[in-house]
């Protein structure tokens, strides 16, 4: 992974004593919080509903054992003992008392870790896909280009300030598992006819109040013109993005209303006149970079392990785990395993102090010291021994990380909700709590098979609900918390985003309602291998919504 040179080293700690010095200011009054409020966002930090919270930045998603550790110390440390994994491949403290934020970030840098623009209307943290450098069927890593993206973005000068916050994401295989399609820029990789490296470029993808699918502009971009081309996109979103409005200030607006052709030629007339500039990306520089994320030095393996097909004949727990947890790696004998942050009436995305501990010493001895972070709120061991799989379950198991659930329908993504958040307008972890507790039978689970359920407690969508196959939206109606539902979302290559299917449901019937459409979908499959989704494509809404409203 990419290690900090000397400039990354003084940037980040200048960045810590210039953040200190303002939060001395603040607390002596001599800042008011309106003074403060834009200082504290560069560094991460918010104002929530019941106190500040800290967004640390997690660059596309990977982590080593050393960072982990201190994530785990940070929460033991100055917050109440656990951390929140994001759907932007970041990490949250809820609770950080206002004097400790500069020791956090003081703590944070010394391994190699900020919070630098995980907050404002600037270039946010760069996410890739979570199988990164490691799946079976990835074209190339993207994360050395994800780590280019963010030196060329970390306080570019001209878009420090741009009309909204915006949003890039690369991914580096035909199966897109970093929902390139809904940010303001997804970068897709792609092979040339003579193998060269390139990128089908997407811009105006987005969630929120007007969810909208990004338009491909560009089918190949190659490798060298990456920065340019980035750079000529934000150009003319800078100049050309509304400031009047900022429900109408993204990128995804300003495309819809001028129509995606025309922000296509603007974009190509600007690249024409900077591509051959400066930031011509140098093949030895790519390289170099690309450097740091090689593969590790796997030893070699059988592409099949008896010891752990025994293992797997006698533990059932351990046969589904692999079963549901796991998928190939590009190296025969390994693969890459997920740890599930969502246990049965659990919070999802959260970890305690311990577990993060436990997780970190997993990381050491069974996965070339390596953890992604993954938009669905779930951690991945990428480079993990098919014989080590059933001491690594057994250690998780013992520790509360060993839920066979992924993508599974109590694999849900949640936002914090009106618990924490101050635009929320319901909560979302409860009702994620209790879908997981109705759904708790694993069999019950296996049946269903892939299901993605995702919950936002307001129209910022920060749960996705737009893309999950179930969406829930928690709305406020006359004091009381009311729940939208949405079918048929997708965020991968096939991005779609899910329709209304009806009047909304109250707190105490919305599970129910969950459990009418996946039994709907149980009665009305072609067979047990036809997915909620597709089942939904080839039926449309009409048995869904009969369903759930034959008795209103």
């Amino acid at each position: 992974m990419y290690r900090y040179d000397e400039f990354d080293r003084d940037f980040v700690n200048a960045r810590v004593a210039q953040f200190s010095e303002q939060v001395s200011r603040r607390m002596a009054g001599e800042l008011t919080e309106d003074q403060f409020r834009p200082l504290r966002l560069q560094n991460g930090l918010y104002l929530q509903l019941h106190a500040y919270m800290l967004r640390v930045a997690i660059p596309y998603g990977t982590l080593s054992s050393r960072q982990m550790r201190m994530l785990a110390t940070i929460a033991r440390k100055y917050d109440r003992n656990y951390a929140h994994f994001t759907t932007r491949q970041n990490v949250q403290y809820n609770w950080p008392a206002l004097k400790d934020v500069p020791d956090i970030l003081a703590d944070l840098a010394s391994v190699e870790m900020h919070a630098i623009q995980t907050s404002g209307n600037c270039i946010r943290n760069v996410t890739a896909d979570h199988f990164a450098g490691a799946a079976a069927d990835e074209i190339i890593d993207p994360r050395p280009y994800a780590e280019i993206l963010r030196q060329w973005s970390s306080l570019h000068p001209e878009f420090v300030f741009l009309p909204r916050k915006f949003k890039i994401a690369v991914t580096g295989a035909e199966r897109d598992r970093a929902a390139v399609q809904v940010h303001d820029i997804g970068v897709h990789a792609r092979r040339g006819p003579n193998g060269e490296i390139g990128f089908a470029v997407y811009v105006g993808g987005g969630l929120g109040r007007t969810p909208m699918i990004a338009h491909k502009i560009r089918d190949f971009l190659p490798e060298e013109d990456l920065l340019s081309y980035m750079e000529a996109i934000l150009r003319v979103y800078n100049l050309e993005g509304r400031r009047d409005n900022k429900y109408k200030a993204r990128i995804k607006i300003l495309v819809h209303e001028a129509g995606p052709e025309v922000i296509r030629e603007k974009v190509e007339a600007d690249w024409e006149r900077i591509r051959h500039g400066a930031l011509l990306l140098p093949e030895e520089e790519v390289r170099r970079i690309e450097a740091y994320f090689a593969l590790p030095d796997l030893a070699p393996r059988s592409a099949a392990s008896p010891t752990l097909d025994a293992a797997r004949q006698a533990d059932g727990a351990l046969d589904a785990w692999v079963s549901q947890n796991t998928v190939p790696h590009r190296v025969p004998g390994y693969v890459l395993a997920t740890i599930s942050l969502k246990p049965t009436g659990g919070t999802p995305g959260d970890a305690t102090s311990e577990q993060m501990d436990v997780i970190a010493d997993i990381m050491e001895r069974f996965s070339a010291d390596e953890i992604r972070v993954s938009h669905e709120q779930n951690l991945v061991l990428p480079h993990v021994a098919l014989d080590d799989l059933a001491e690594i379950h057994a250690i998780l198991a013992a520790n509360g990380l060993a839920s066979a659930n992924a993508g599974l329908v109590s694999d849900i993504i949640c936002c914090p909700g009106l618990d924490y958040c101050s635009l929320a307008n319901a909560r979302s972890i409860p009702v994620a709590q209790a879908i997981s507790n109705r759904f708790a039978d694993m069999e019950r689970q296996r049946d269903i098979g892939g299901l993605k359920i995702k919950i936002s407690g307001c129209i910022n969508a920060c749960g996705h609900h737009h893309v999950g196959h179930i969406g829930i939206l928690g709305v406020e109606k006359k004091g009381e918390e009311f729940y939208q539902l949405t079918l048929g979302g997708s965020g991968d290559e096939n991005t779609a985003i899910g329709e209304i299917i009806g009047r909304g449901f109250a707190g105490n019937e919305v599970v129910d309602a969950i459990e009418t459409l996946v039994d709907t979908y149980l009665k009305v499959r072609s067979s047990k291998d036809e997915s909620f989704l597709e089942t939904y494509r080839r039926l449309g809404q009409a048995p869904f919504k009969e369903a759930l409203y034959a008795a209103a």
